[in-house]
């Protein structure tokens, strides 16, 4: 493993809580935390790092203070998945330019996922979804992407680039974004036509009202992810104060929902809380709702540890079915309850239970539909 060390900054614990310490049941306790040395990350499944990244924001100040907050109320959660090994690293020291900043990322982030970590990235401006991505772009490791965004950042005219940085990822070469999902956009905000132009490039555009009728259907959206950036505008803000664009969004338990199912995922190596202004905050409620969500995050991961892998075919229920003259084999898992639905080429894809009614009553689902346009 390459010395990650010279981009990191370590974190002042007893900053955090005011020298009170803590008690044996909370978060603090049970983690390992960049102190005074590197953690060992033997055995360590989820890797917590802090970015302080945020000029591609012009309304984020360039501070730790994001990161450090939504530490600060994570590290008094209760630790419950003694199954589940953690350790916070600290804060990607920013660079003389933006670019340096996401090179900095990226290498941190590589280092991560090469020991197959899940890397959990907090603080910084949505952008730094960039860098993110760059980590597997650069090893040509093809993924699927979803951002959680009350916005498409697609405006490749606005001067913002926490605005427009989507452009770069999704038409950049070399492109190494296999498929990409949006959930919880809010229609006043996107301009007809972006809608239009996803649609034929085969994207898949969730709207809040959509996410919030139809939540388990977000489940093998995230389930087939790989890399999730979460933007705190999806969040309305009555939940996350932090968030003064959005009256209406996403709750703070659908948005906890929504992390706890991407946390289930055996593909998703990395996610990122991106776009939390601590000065836009009200009595660091954002900060809570942040921490709980990555909470629920973490609940996913344990959980994700029980399901079987689909070789092992007598811890599913097989359904076989046809629709169209399409013959086709469900499979749903004894352990989660979770579906699974086989394409024409024999690989099985998440899916939900509407998907297999819909087959049962020779329908065709139109995630089965969409999967096969892109095929």
């Amino acid at each position: 493993m390459q010395d990650i060390t010279d981009f990191l900054a370590p974190i002042n614990v007893h900053e955090l809580n005011n020298d009170e310490g803590y008690t044996d049941g909370q978060f603090a306790k049970h983690i390992s935390i960049y102190e005074n040395e590197l953690p060992g990350l033997d055995g360590i499944d989820i890797v917590i790092v802090g970015l302080i990244e945020s000029r591609g924001d012009s309304f984020l100040r360039q501070t730790s203070e994001a990161a450090n907050m939504i530490r600060k109320e994570l590290y008094q959660l209760n630790y419950w998945h003694l199954d589940t090994r953690i350790a916070d690293i600290g804060n990607i020291k920013t660079g003389a330019s933006i670019k340096d900043s996401y090179a900095a990322t990226k290498t941190v982030l590589d280092e991560l996922l090469k020991l197959n970590k899940t890397v959990v990235l907090i603080g910084g401006s949505h952008d730094n979804t960039l860098a993110q991505y760059y980590a597997y772009r650069d090893n040509n490791q093809q993924v699927e992407v979803t951002c959680v965004d009350a916005m498409i950042d697609l405006r490749g005219e606005s001067p913002i680039r926490s605005e427009s940085f989507l452009m770069e990822m999704l038409t950049g070469e070399p492109n190494m974004v296999k498929h990409y999902n949006h959930i919880a956009f809010q229609s006043y905000f996107v301009h007809p036509r972006m809608l239009e132009t996803m649609d034929k490039l085969r994207f898949d555009c969730y709207r809040v009202g959509t996410v919030t009728e139809h939540i388990e259907e977000m489940e093998p959206i995230l389930r087939n992810t790989n890399m999730l950036s979460f933007d705190i505008s999806a969040i309305k803000y009555s939940d996350a104060p932090a968030n003064k664009n959005c009256p209406n969004g996403l709750t703070g338990i659908e948005a906890c929902i929504l992390t706890r199912y991407a946390g289930m995922s055996q593909q998703l190596s990395s996610i990122g809380f991106y776009g939390y202004d601590p000065n836009k905050d009200v009595d660091e409620l954002t900060a809570r709702q942040i921490s709980q969500m990555l909470w629920y995050f973490i609940d996913g991961k344990s959980r994700s540890k029980q399901e079987a892998l689909l070789e092992e075919r007598s811890n599913f229920n097989e359904y076989h079915t046809a629709f169209a003259e399409v013959d086709t084999v469900f499979l749903q898992s004894k352990k989660t309850s979770r579906w699974w639905m086989q394409m024409p080429d024999k690989k099985f894809i998440a899916c939900s239970y509407t998907d297999y009614v819909k087959a049962s009553n020779n329908e065709i689902p139109e995630r089965w539909l969409r999967v096969q346009e892109r095929n």
